[in-house]
């Protein structure tokens, strides 16, 4: 029985092993619809994640399994003060996989260790969150053709968001891969993202303020949102709220074949007269990430063998 509580805990073999089985299983849809009969999926939700939720029980429905679990904190017995871990230890004996997201850092992984099934951090506080880097990786392969000798801008909460520093990790194995950080001051990425892992494994990178300085020289930009509260004042936050949203005009300084992703869900950062735009993946980047879950159920159940390659 195996767990993924980080990006980290799949190898570049294994990930490329899943992202083949994802493209496999969108091409070959029938092959894969009763792959998980009789199997339940768990969904633990103690914080609201339409997304990811949704994602995961359509992953499991289009295998031809089933989902129980619960949305909200509040529908569930932690009201009457049930621990993670007898959660976990009850909703084993209901299901084959379980899937939690929790606004606690290190819940999923409490939870690993006192289930009898398979668990997947489906994000954890401003941690990890495995299967967003999945999605995002199987995107850009699949759109790019390879995820490596590649430059990609990272705009926006870079000091908060768990997207961003779940990607950096996965990325830096892949080679000839450039960074630009493109964020206020108050948010650019923590130190030891800095220096641990990007110039401790001399990765290329450079920081920026602007979002117009860096688009000329990408191959990818991810977006996220930049929020009000992340800032020390009003006026800072007004002050610099602008440079980070993308538009049509600042599309123009970017190459004819950069693909824009975003975790969703956006707020203003991106505006809606670039979703037509080409270039906007990042509706098809949920799409991508229904297969990635779809591969990773099959791999942690054991029902990868169906996929030949």
């Amino acid at each position: 029985m195996r767990h993924i509580m980080n990006p980290l805990d799949l190898s570049v073999e294994e990930l490329d092993h899943l992202m083949d089985l994802a493209t496999d299983i969108e091409r070959h849809p029938a092959k894969y619809a009763h792959a998980c009969d009789g199997k339940v999926l768990a969904t633990l939700f103690y914080e609201p994640s339409s997304r990811t939720r949704l994602s995961f029980e359509s992953a499991m429905i289009h295998l031809g399994g089933h989902v129980i679990g619960f949305a909200d904190a509040n529908s569930s017995s932690v009201t009457k003060g049930e621990t993670v871990a007898d959660t976990i230890r009850v909703v084993s004996c209901y299901s084959d996989i379980c899937a939690m997201r929790h606004p606690k850092e290190g819940a999923p992984l409490v939870a690993s260790l006192y289930s009898r099934v398979p668990v997947i951090n489906a994000g954890d506080g401003g941690h990890q969150h495995p299967t967003q880097t999945i999605t995002d990786l199987h995107t850009i392969r699949s759109m790019k053709g390879r995820l490596s000798d590649i430059t990609i801008g990272l705009c926006g909460d870079l000091k908060f968001g768990r997207t961003v520093h779940s990607l950096i990790h996965a990325l830096i194995r892949y080679p000839g891969v450039k960074f630009v950080l493109i964020s206020p001051k108050e948010l650019r990425v923590p130190d030891y993202i800095r220096d641990d892992v990007l110039e401790a494994n001399n990765i290329p990178y450079r920081e920026v303020e602007q979002l117009d300085d860096a688009m000329a020289d990408l191959d990818i930009l991810y977006m996220t949102r930049v929020q009000k509260e992340r800032f020390f004042n009003e006026e800072e936050y007004i002050r610099m709220k602008d440079a980070y949203i993308l538009d049509k005009k600042k599309l123009k300084l970017a190459p004819e074949d950069m693909l824009i992703l975003h975790p969703l869900p956006r707020n203003n950062e991106i505006a809606t007269d670039v979703d037509d735009d080409p270039r906007a993946v990042y509706f098809r980047q949920v799409q991508y990430g229904m297969y990635g879950r779809m591969a990773l159920i099959l791999m942690l159940l054991g029902l990868d063998g169906i996929y030949e390659g």
